[in-house]
């Protein structure tokens, strides 16, 4: 301690040599001093010398002091220390005020300082190894400067201290630990240094990501109070912006967990005036960014999908929508929702659909799109605003035809509002097409081309708008009015907008092509435009005019006599010349905004005059500038050739097409044999249902005939033995009584035989009627069959008769398309090579006609494999035939078992007619002994005896039977 006050006490009063003096001592202090309180006062002198005398502390004590966290990991006061110490040295942070004459060369001078001290701890990969173990520790004075440190590392050499940390066993699922740290001072700056750890690497990004770092952060951004949070809910948003910008797995597994349905309350800010504080608008501007990250148009389509439909699915898109339609919402913040909304519903019909029906709080309420237009043609609105606007208006086109043909209805006579209560999207984009403003004009224009994009129904309907330009005056056709105020010389922009809206609506629309050249007007002007020589300010109009009079030549379908492909090639080269109309169509693609707005959909220009181009009409002239240039130097020859070759290759579609067709209606034939086997299988199973259940049933009818039988076995023994013993013994009273008890016996056993027979006679008669009907129903089903199989055999033979048919169109095909290859050489040995373009022609002839025999040879196929199947139906009628012949053979067995069944019931009949036969002797026995016979004994014998007499009769019958 008196060493260390007298080196603090010189400090001062010493010259500038004295302070490295004192750092050489105190180091010389760490690295021999014996005892721990020693070393521990001296890295505290270091420590505070760090920040003032930076690079002479680095310099001599980076290596002792990493010493220090290697040999005294035990006392957490020192490690801090050295730690802090570190900090100091390699960090950039100044805290002391600089002058602003000097604060430039300091800044450099102290991020070359940093950087060169990074390197040297960083060069032994084992230090970043010890610091991420020193991570490990609890203790707030270890863990603390640690983490600081270890982010002042990634700061200073971000890609070299990823690759260590990465290749660290457990190096990145210790920081993730700091997420849960209790201590938010830990927790906050865990998330600063994993912002600087998954800058730029996406093998990081991922393996934080899958460490549950979504559901960490979300945790702490609910925890804070969601845009309402402070900076700490920023620095969380950054961290997940770097997760998922540009990382389709984890963009995948951030939809897959289920955590865009947890966005939802950030956007729930409410309609209020007040409360929007610089961190609220901070933070709720980087959600929104969130949101785009994740349905960016550069994502992959399917993502892109499924993220938006997720979106509407939880309500996201909803809230959304409520804040762009909300009051008192800050104009930056209100840009970039409505450029989040344009993402989520770019290309989603769902998410459209549902935009279109989004009103504005207003009275009477207004669709949110045309409010949305309103503020786009207002010249008084922000620029970014009104971009933001003409994005969202675009994005809500995008492959939308329903939308695109409800925007060009309200242009329509029969759709316009007579009464002008209301203002119809239609009507605002041609008031921003003709108004003063050039920006509203260019807006309009590009707005209104993207409701035509790839639309031919539209192009044709938008060909009937009528405009009253004055009154007393005609009206003037929408197409009319646009070139009439292209040839009154606006302004530049004006004109660019204008004529990228006639190029996309004269494009694959050849009767828009003749309406515009019906006005001879037109031509002359365009021709007139190319040819001058103008300045590099006219160029581009001058390209964009090439590019419009090459659409009406090469979608011209030469309707009109004047204006025929031909005579306009004529007119182009006498007047412009080939090469220079060529020359003036490549102004476009050379353009510099033309290749920054091919980048990106999104209309992001720095100030208006810069926004020239639109990205979707780039995509138009790099499809059309090739073909417009071939077909300008085609001959009329060539042009014949050509339309005679597409004619032919239509002829061909239309056959293919047909084959198609047919081999259609064959599937569905093939269906229906289908269903009918599957039917036939299911009666077959019905059938064989049915003939176990009479099995089982004549099996049981079995059992019972055996039981009874046995049963008058035993009975007549009984009665055999007790007549002997009545003649042995002679007539005893005895013997009498025995007698009588015995014939009772013999009437209740007689009696029970009876009810027995009984239930036997009603089984039998059921069997016998359900035997008969299911015989009726094999006999039905067997004609059914016989029926279905001819009917089968019939359609097969109409099928093998439409495959000849086929098969020898075929060969016409094949024949006709040798004869156009025959003739395509025997052309191009005939007519002179002048260039390129010709043997490109002749190649993609070859290729279309290549294409068809491709085509023709998958026909075969399909046709031979739909012979297989027809051969595998009839393998399985055959089978089905089989089975109905088996099913008729147990049929048979079944009968047999009945007529079996009938013999022994008659069996039965005689053995009880023998059995009564005997009771009556018995009786007249004990009459001529002298017993007297009760009367009703008598009855029931007379009865009885009559009964048996028609037994008697009823074996006869059956006997002579």
């Amino acid at each position: 301690m008196n060493f260390l006050r007298g080196v603090m006490g010189g400090q001062s009063a010493g010259p500038q040599h004295t302070e490295a003096e004192t750092i050489q001592k105190l180091c010389d202090r760490v690295a021999s001093s014996t005892l721990l309180d020693d070393r521990r006062n001296a890295v505290r002198a270091l420590k505070s010398l760090s920040k003032k005398y930076r690079l002479e502390v680095g310099i001599q004590a980076m290596e002792h002091l990493i010493h220090v966290l290697q040999t005294d990991r035990s006392d957490s006061e020192i490690i801090g220390y050295a730690l802090d110490t570190l900090y100091n040295i390699i960090s950039n942070d100044e805290e002391e005020e600089v002058d602003d004459v000097e604060e430039e060369n300091s800044t450099r001078q102290s991020e070359d300082l940093g950087s060169q001290f990074t390197e040297i701890f960083i060069k032994q990969q084992e230090n970043v190894t010890l610091l991420l173990s020193l991570l490990e520790e609890f203790d707030f004075h270890v863990r603390w400067p640690g983490v600081k440190l270890l982010t002042s590392l990634l700061k200073q050499l971000g890609p070299q201290v990823q690759q260590i940390i990465l290749v660290s066993p457990m190096g990145v699922s210790r920081l993730m630990d700091l997420l849960a740290d209790s201590r938010e001072v830990i927790r906050n700056d865990g998330v600063l240094l994993l912002q600087a750890l998954t800058r730029s690497n996406g093998a990081i990004q991922k393996i934080v990501a899958f460490e549950n770092a979504f559901e960490r952060l979300l945790d702490i951004i609910t925890e804070e109070g969601n845009s309402d949070g402070g900076i700490v809910v920023e620095d969380c948003l950054i961290l997940l912006q770097n997760l998922l910008k540009n990382n389709n797995s984890n963009q995948n597994f951030f939809k897959e967990g289920s955590y865009i349905q947890r966005m939802k309350p950030w956007f729930e800010v409410g309609d209020e005036n007040s409360g929007w504080s610089a961190q609220k608008v901070t933070n709720l501007h980087l959600m929104l960014q969130l949101v785009r990250v994740l349905v960016s148009p550069t994502n992959p389509p399917g993502a892109t999908s499924s993220c938006q439909k997720a979106m509407f699915q939880c309500g996201l898109l909803q809230q959304l929508c409520t804040i762009l339609m909300a009051t008192g919402v800050p104009a930056d913040i209100l840009t970039e929702t409505i450029n989040t909304v344009s993402e989520v519903i770019r290309g989603c019909q769902v998410n459209q659909d549902y935009f279109a029906s989004v009103n504005a709080p207003s009275n009477p309420p207004r669709p949110a799109i045309v409010v949305l237009l309103m503020s786009m043609v207002n010249e008084r609105q922000p620029f970014v605003l009104r971009c933001a606007v003409l994005y969202c208006f675009q994005c809500f086109l995008y492959k939308n035809q329903k939308g695109q043909g409800e925007i060009v209805s309200t242009l329509l006579p029969s759709t316009i509002d007579a009464t002008g209560s209301s203002v119809s999207a239609g009507q605002l984009l041609c008031g921003g097409l003709f108004s003063t403003d050039s920006l509203s004009n260019w807006c309009a224009a590009v707005a209104l081309a993207h409701a035509l994009q790839e639309n031919a129904t539209q192009k044709e309907q938008l060909l009937r708008v009528q405009l009253a330009t004055s009154i007393g005056n005609p009206p003037v056709s929408l197409l009319q009015q646009c070139t009439n105020i292209l040839s009154q010389g606006s302004k530049i922009q004006t004109r660019i907008g204008l004529l990228m809206l006639l190029c996309t609506w004269l494009s694959n629309c050849p009767i828009a092509v003749t309406h515009f050249l019906h006005n001879s007007a037109n031509v002359p002007f365009l021709t007139g435009q190319i040819a001058e020589n103008l300045g590099e300010e006219e160029q581009l109009v001058q390209g964009l005019c090439a590019l419009l009079l090459g659409i009406s030549i090469y979608f011209n379908d030469n309707s009109l006599e004047n204006y025929m492909k031909e005579k306009l090639k004529q007119l182009i080269e006498k007047r412009i010349g080939k090469e220079n109309f060529v020359e003036k169509l490549g102004f476009i693609s050379k353009h510099e905004l033309y290749s920054r707005a091919s980048q990106k959909p999104q209309p992001n220009f720095p100030s208006p005059e810069y926004m020239i181009f639109d990205h979707e009409f780039t995509k138009l002239v790099k499809e059309l500038e090739g073909v417009i240039t071939k077909a300008i130097y085609k001959s009329s020859e060539e042009d014949k050739k050509e339309e005679e070759v597409k004619k032919t290759l239509e002829q061909h579609d239309s056959i293919v097409t047909h084959y198609k067709n047919v081999i259609r209606e064959q599937d569905l034939q093939l269906d229906d044999l289908k269903q009918q086997i599957s039917t036939l299988k299911c009666q077959n199973e019905q059938l064989q249902t049915a003939v176990t259940q009479q099995a089982s049933q004549i099996q049981q009818h079995k059992d019972q005939y055996n039981l009874l039988k046995v049963q008058l076995g035993k009975d007549n023994q009984h009665q055999g033995s007790y007549s002997d013993g009545a003649q042995m013994n002679g007539i005893q009273p005895e013997e009498i009584g025995r007698l009588r008890e015995e014939i009772e016996e013999l009437k209740s056993n007689r009696e029970l035989l009876q009810s027995q027979l009984a239930e036997k006679d009603f089984l039998i008669e059921n069997l016998k009627s359900s035997q008969t009907s299911p015989g009726t129903n094999e006999a039905t089903a067997s004609a059914r069959d016989s029926e279905q199989i001819a009917e089968l055999k019939q359609e097969m033979a109409t099928l093998k008769s439409q495959l000849i048919s086929q098969s020898v169109e075929i060969t016409k095909l094949q024949t006709e398309k040798q004869e156009l290859l025959q003739k395509t050489e025997a052309f191009a040995k005939s007519v002179p090579v002048p260039g390129e373009s010709e043997t490109a022609k002749t190649t993609d002839v070859e290729g279309r006609l290549a294409a068809l025999l491709q085509e023709t040879i998958e026909l075969k196929n399909e046709i031979k494999a739909l012979s297989e199947e027809r051969t595998a139906i009839k393998e399985q009628l055959d089978s089905s035939n089989s089975t109905i012949a088996t099913l008729q053979n147990e049929r048979n067995k079944l009968e047999g078992d009945i007529t079996d069944s009938k013999k022994e019931q008659d069996d039965l009949l005689v053995l009880l007619a023998d059995q009564d036969q005997k009771m009556l002797s018995l009786k007249n026995k004990l009459k001529e002994l002298g017993h007297p016979v009760e009367e009703e004994d008598e009855l029931e014998s007379g009865d009885q005896d009559d009964e048996d007499d028609e037994d008697e009769d009823d074996g006869k019958d059956q006997d002579h039977i």
